[in-house]
């Protein structure tokens, strides 16, 4: 008899092609048995000579499939079973779920080569995938990964789709999304009004190309949502679909049709393009200078220097793409704030004021997801995340402690995301988006029910941010009630702080850190509004040591979106003359009586960004979230550290002096410098405070979070201010604006609060 052994391998192994590639191996290297899925992961009974076992083994460790990401395995010897052949079996769930999800991935180059080959069986049929691409995610009802268990069930395969299906010499062998025109996803192109346009496969993507061509905005049903697309080089159908999706000012992302005309159009380099191309296939921020090409660049990014860019990622933005061999705009298919939109009967009730003509299909999209978007940083090459959705989402791998404890963490209010550990595995969602706004409020509670459902575990504790008026916080107390667990409130910046400490791995860390977390705004421990924050960490506890020096928060959340308040809130003479241009004498007479009595005060360094955008004449009214902070960045060029001045330096009474910061960087203003050096002497200035901070504070490591780490040429200063004095760290795979929070809340309650006893 054959020697048998049991073989596990758990992580990100389910859709992605794991079961036909052990499959293919074992009969190469004959080897019998089986494999099959189970809720913790792959399982397979393989049997042979031991040596030839053990190198079959070994070779599935080292060289998996590409998107596969293995988390654990393991090898044991069990009692000898002889087989005929290795076979795929069916899935059976014995427990409850404890692996990684599978996110989705972009189209392959052979897939995508096949859609646009005539003499290929799946030409011009946009749902072509294969075990290594394809929507995932966003198609799961629940796992394990079968065919079974997503949206795709409805769709029985054709004999030519199943004779590929069982084919271990095929590279669809046990593709759960395989199709074909013949047995797959239906398109349909109708008007606005709902009316069917009746084209052949053929024809369609040809007629889209001239619809856009000639100024329609088409509303087109992709794999995580719809998308409003147009001529990206028409400057009034753009500035239609801006007044008719409210987006006035916010930059749009633009789908290039290749890598090719991208780079013959705009600078790209390695780490750009290797983003651009990854499985992820994520928006890439890049700087439009030097454009080569017709693009309406002042309507697609209004007031700034550069452009978020996309590859096509599935195969009807590829079949779109190939039609017009030009850029085109593809944006969310929403009215800005709401959530991105997934259904037809849907899409019809909310946009077809926008959209002028719709294309549709009918395979029905579970967990609708906005496109990822990253940034590199000029000098330096510095990743930041700027939203984590598709292609990420719902997985988290790095430096997660295994049984933490079921735990929901339900994150801030703005760019909302959910945390979960109902296992050994970290779950974060994607993107959702503002809470003020019902829909993605209604979509952050789905998604927690979603959770919840899968994994068939409840909580055991609730964590939620310490603003006891955030949506987030209030639905975590009513959760809390229902289910009878803890609720734990954690403040924000604490949250943020943890994130980046989790991140990268230094909770174990027997050094002080310096934790430097700026951003908006966050409810403090005092009642004040934080957000130019500096705590110290070491073994556990974490202490808020420094902070810029308040100054009035005004009129709400109204400050935040109006840089003019925190001008008015920071300049001292409010009978300046530049006042006169941004305010009415009543609003004048109302903010100045409100400064005066009002008792609540701000450390804000976003804040700080806008009152500088205010007073340089950038922006006075947000039309986007950051729209002030993004043009300060935008209006910066190349610059030489040695020859910028500080406006304020550190001091040792655990303040930043807010107030001398302003009075020198107002009479640089006042004495003409121009803009562009005001904005870097101020970037530089916060460089080196934040160095001057780790001086003072004994410490080497600093980790920062928060919004304002999304502007890369204060990254770009700090990298070189630091140099070989200190160590940065920063969000790796989270963006460092609040999409963290609910990350942070879960690490600073697993790591810190759990060791007082709480």
């Amino acid at each position: 008899m054959p020697d048998t052994y049991k073989i596990l391998f758990n992580g990100q192994v389910q859709g992605v092609g794991f079961r036909p590639h052990v499959s293919k191996l074992a009969r190469k290297m004959n080897i019998t048995g089986t494999v099959s899925n189970n809720e913790e992961g792959v399982i397979l009974m393989a049997s042979g000579v031991a040596d030839k076992v053990l190198e079959f083994y070994h070779k599935l460790v080292k060289n998996p499939p590409p998107a596969a990401r293995i988390n654990g395995h393991e090898i044991m010897k069990v009692k000898s079973v002889a087989f005929d052949t290795f076979d795929i079996v069916p899935s059976s769930a014995k427990g409850k779920l404890n692996l990684a999800l599978t996110p989705d991935f972009g189209i392959c180059p052979s897939c995508s080569e096949e859609i646009s080959n005539p003499d290929n069986r799946r030409y011009n049929y946009p749902f072509t995938t294969c075990v290594n691409c394809g929507p995932r995610w966003s198609l799961t009802n629940t796992f394990p990964f079968e065919r079974a268990h997503t949206s795709m069930a409805g769709f029985l395969m054709c004999p030519a789709c199943q004779s590929e299906y069982e084919d271990p010499k095929d590279r669809r062998f046990h593709s759960q999304t395989n199709s074909c025109p013949n047995c797959g996803v239906q398109l349909e192109l109708t008007d606005n009004k709902g009316a069917v346009i009746n084209l052949d496969t053929d024809l369609l993507f040809e007629e889209l190309s001239d619809l856009i061509s000639i100024g329609k905005i088409i509303a087109i049903k992709n794999t995580g949502g719809y998308l409003l697309c147009c001529d990206a080089a028409n400057p009034e159908v753009i500035q239609r679909l801006r007044r008719l999706k409210r987006r006035p000012k916010k930059p749009f992302a633009i789908l290039y049709p290749s890598l090719d005309l991208l780079k013959e159009q705009l600078v790209v380099n390695d780490l750009q393009s290797q983003e651009l191309m990854s499985t992820e296939r994520p928006i890439v921020i890049l700087s439009s200078k030097g454009l080569k090409s017709g693009l309406a660049v002042d309507d697609l990014a209004p007031g700034l220097s550069q452009l978020g860019v996309m590859l096509p990622y599935s195969g009807i933005l590829v079949l779109l793409s190939k039609g017009l061999k030009q850029p085109i705009v593809a944006t969310s298919g929403n009215i800005h704030g709401s959530p991105i939109i997934s259904g037809k009967e849907q899409s019809m009730a909310l946009i077809s004021d926008v959209a002028d003509y719709f294309l549709h299909h009918n395979l029905n999209i579970v967990n609708a997801q906005d496109d990822s978007v990253v940034k590199y940083s000029f000098k330096h090459g510095q990743k930041i995340t700027f939203r984590r959705s598709r292609g990420f989402a719902p997985n988290y791998f790095d430096h997660v402690k295994k049984n933490m404890g079921k735990i929901l963490a339900l994150g801030g209010h703005l760019k909302s995301t959910i945390a979960y550990t109902p296992n050994d595995y970290l779950y974060i969602s994607q993107y959702l988006g503002n809470l003020d706004h019902f829909e993605v409020y209604k979509r952050f509670t789905e998604t927690t029910t979603v959770f919840r459902r899968i994994f068939q575990e409840e909580p055991h504790c609730i964590l939620t941010d310490k603003h006891p008026g955030y949506l987030s916080s209030q639905y975590g107390e009513e959760l809390s009630k229902n289910l009878k667990v803890p609720l734990y409130r954690i403040q924000h910046h604490r949250a943020h702080f943890a994130s980046v400490l989790g991140e990268n791995n230094l909770f174990a860390s027997s050094d002080a850190i310096l934790g430097v977390i700026w951003d908006g705004t966050g409810y403090g421990d005092d009642g004040q509004i934080w957000g130019g924050e500096f705590f110290t960490y070491r073994s556990g506890e974490m202490k808020r040591s420094a902070y810029f020096d308040y100054f009035e928060w005004l009129a709400g959340d109204k400050m935040s979106k109006e840089p003019r308040l925190s001008l008015f809130s920071l300049h001292k003479d409010e009978k300046a003359t530049f006042f006169k241009d941004k305010f009415s004498a009543k609003e004048l007479a109302i903010y100045d009586s409100v400064k005066r009595s009002n008792i609540l005060k701000t450390s804000s360094v976003g804040r700080i960004f806008d009152a500088v955008a205010s007073l340089l004449n950038y922006c006075d009214v947000n039309s986007y979230e950051g729209e002030g902070a993004i043009l300060l960045e935008n209006a910066v060029n190349d610059y030489e550290l040695s020859q910028l001045k500080v406006y304020v330096h550190a001091g040792e009474d655990c303040k930043i002096h807010t107030h001398i910061l302003w009075e020198n960087l107002y009479k640089d203003f006042n004495n003409g410098v121009e803009k562009e050096k005001i904005i870097l002497n101020f970037l530089y200035t916060l460089a080196t405070v934040i160095t001057e901070m780790a001086v003072l504070s004994g410490s080497q490591k600093i980790a920062m979070s928060g919004g304002v780490f999304q502007n890369t040429v204060l990254i770009d200063m700090l990298k070189e201010l630091s140099k070989n004095r200190f160590e940065l760290f920063f969000n790796r795979n989270l963006a460092p604006n609040d999409e963290n929070i609910s990350y942070g809340q879960l690490m600073y309650f697993v790591h810190c609060m759990s060791k007082k006893g709480v």
